[in-house]
């Protein structure tokens, strides 16, 4: 089976004429008709709101486009914060769900009014004396422990997780914050990774609806919203069925019309914060075979590497790849498909069956649009690459310029190594 490029050869060696690879470039047609489905799947809940994950891709322009949608933002840091706040979120447009967090920044969290999820019981302590309050908004991320099963099967191991808070600290949680001034309160869990299957939003739902019905009841706090957070996943793999948005709004529905409705919880908000869900499948990376190797193995060498994508060198997950131009050719040859770093895991393929590969092709490196660029690094001084949109009229703009040696030395800026620095760099003219 296999998967198609939302780009073809021609469109790319159109794009490389300015914008050399390697480069990660987003579909814009394709992100925006995901949006709208989202938000259709989940239109019987009045209050719902897609937060999407700025982690999973910290790009200004994507996330004003995501936002003309309805998102709003689920942040983690000071950065992802100042981010949101530049493009014109403010307030409730904002989930702050941080762990191990410094005081600043549930300061500036706290300025923006967004709303703060605690991870930890001890934060409700650490948060008061830093602002000064507990906000009449707060939520509370909730960690079950033991194993996350559907089926028989295990999905994951939340007790081996460091975030959340136990439900015995969650109720003690809430009925501290109530005293506290708290009024409105959400619940937060994040149980597993990755899923593709329909199943499990609405598997997940269930537990939480009946957790809100018992914490409401117990400890008289109004439960406003619940944050599935993320976990709905994407197919990578060719043979992967996709997972299908509408029957997984559906089945949160049933859950919450057989839980919360009865218990009279009908007004309660869901949120979600599908950042993978929202941008993986429309981001590529595309890069150049440059080299050949032929030892032990076929080695196709190319001129991106895990500072540009990450994931298979530290997860050793699978990404499909394409080689543009020879979609339809027989899948002949298995190679290799390496970068340049100083690390035998910089490899994008292992012993994959690929049509015969030239110097000069190009690859596209599918489902990259979600903790691709953003898990990158500079192990080897190397640079991180541009990021492009391409329009849905068929345009290309540059949302994010590849990074230059001036950009990597920049920190240098006041110790005297840096006017050498300079000086190279000018002779060179980068």
């Amino acid at each position: 089976m296999m998967k198609k490029p939302f780009v073809t050869l021609e469109k790319v060696q159109e794009i490389v004429k300015t914008y050399p690879t390697p480069f990660h470039i987003y579909d814009e047609e394709g992100f925006s008709q995901n949006a709208k489905a989202v938000y259709d799947a989940f239109s019987w809940n009045k209050g719902f709101k897609e937060y999407f994950a700025v982690k999973a891709t910290p790009n200004p322009r994507l996330m004003e486009i995501l936002k003309s949608f309805g998102c709003g933002f689920d942040c983690s840091s000071m950065t992802e914060l100042m981010l949101s706040n530049a493009i014109g979120a403010s307030g409730e447009d904002i989930m702050f769900s941080s762990n191990d967090t410094p005081p600043e920044e549930f300061v500036y969290a706290d300025k923006l009014g967004a709303i703060i999820n605690l991870d930890d019981f001890t934060h409700i302590d650490f948060l008061e004396k830093t602002i000064g309050k507990i906000p009449e908004t707060i939520s509370c991320r909730y960690n079950p422990g033991g194993v996350f099963t559907m089926a028989n099967q295990i999905m994951d191991n939340p007790g081996d997780s460091k975030y959340g808070m136990t439900k015995e600290q969650l109720f003690d949680a809430f009925k501290i914050l109530k005293e506290k001034g708290a009024k409105r309160f959400g619940i937060h869990a994040f149980l597993a990774s990755n899923t593709v299957t329909n199943d499990y939003y609405p598997e997940l739902a269930g537990q939480l609806f009946e957790l809100a019905v018992e914490l409401q009841n117990k400890t008289g706090a109004k439960v406003a919203f619940i944050n599935l957070s993320g976990g709905v996943g994407v197919a990578y793999r060719p043979d992967q069925e996709s997972n299908d948005i509408a029957a997984i709004g559906r089945g949160v529905h049933e859950q919450y019309d057989k839980i919360l409705v009865p218990a009279g919880m009908g007004d309660v908000a869901i949120f979600t914060e599908m950042g993978r869900y929202m941008m993986a499948p429309y981001g590529g990376l595309v890069t150049k075979a440059i080299h050949e190797k032929h030892i032990y193995k076929e080695y196709i060498g190319v001129d991106a590497c895990a500072v540009n994508l990450m994931r298979p060198a530290m997860y050793g997950a699978y990404h499909h790849i394409t080689v543009l131009g020879k979609e339809d050719a027989p899948l002949d040859h298995v190679y290799d498909v390496t970068g340049s770093l100083c690390e035998n895991n910089d490899k994008f393929a292992i012993e994959r069956q690929l049509p015969k590969i030239d110097k000069g092709d190009y690859l596209f490196i599918h489902d990259t649009g979600a903790h691709g660029y953003s898990m990158g690094y500079n192990y080897n001084g190397k640079l991180k690459s541009a990021e492009l949109l391409l329009r849905k009229d068929g345009s290309v703009e540059l949302i994010r310029r590849a990074e230059t040696p001036r950009d990597y030395f920049a920190t240098f800026d006041g110790l005297k190594v840096y006017d050498k620095l300079k000086e190279i760099m000018d002779s060179e003219g980068v």
